[in-house]
């Protein structure tokens, strides 16, 4: 799956109840899982063997799991629920009829768009197994690592900046329908602090 060496291929089969079972999840855990996921398989393992890569520091292994899901609107807690739960590496192809998007958690969840399944590829490249899967969770989350910045200090700026977008989003659209101009000169204020703090992250990059 995914153009990765045939050497990696697996096929084996994560039941539910296996997951409830050993990480001893409770009715709501269990109740979210079943709402969104149809059946979990384990299809790739990337080890040092198999793609002649040496491991790294802080990777020896990571593993691709097929997700079939029940909806396409899924629940992105269950996938960082997994992703916490699973003392593993993983790369997530979400998948929902003939289309799938794939997915990883490195400190936040990051997402490709939906695409067909069989279009769908990744590139091992790397000198060791952190590099490689630092550029899959690159590629995957759409990122750019700016000059002197590690992979999580830029996930982090880079998150910051998109929450404070979101919050010149809203105040924007509250700005438009305020009728006080007491409280839409404060709202513009607002608006502007932001901003700048937007600038100033597009700096650190």
């Amino acid at each position: 799956m995914l153009g990765l060496p045939k050497s990696t291929e697996m096929s084996k089969q994560l039941p539910k109840n296996a997951v409830y079972a050993k990480f001893q999840m409770n009715t709501a855990a269990k109740d979210r899982i079943n709402a969104d996921i149809s059946r979990i398989t384990i299809v790739n393992e990337v080890t040092p063997e198999k793609v002649n890569i040496p491991a790294g520091n802080e990777v020896s292994s990571f593993f691709v799991l097929l997700v079939i899901l029940k909806k396409k609107e899924f629940d992105e807690k269950t996938i960082v629920m997994l992703s916490k739960l699973i003392p593993q590496n993983i790369l997530f192809v979400l998948e929902y009829g003939d289309k799938s998007k794939l997915t990883v958690y490195r400190n936040r969840l990051m997402q490709t768009d939906w695409k067909e399944t069989k279009e769908q590829c990744i590139e091992i490249k790397g000198l060791n197994l952190d590099k490689v899967w630092e550029n899959i969770v690159v590629s995957v989350g759409n990122i750019n690592i700016g000059k002197g910045k590690t992979l999580d200090e830029q996930i982090a700026i880079d998150e910051s900046r998109q929450k404070i977008e979101k919050e010149i989003d809203r105040l924007e659209k509250l700005a438009r329908a305020e009728r006080q101009p007491k409280k839409k000169y404060e709202l513009v204020q607002r608006i502007r602090n932001y901003q700048d703090q937007c600038v100033s992250l597009h700096r650190e990059q």
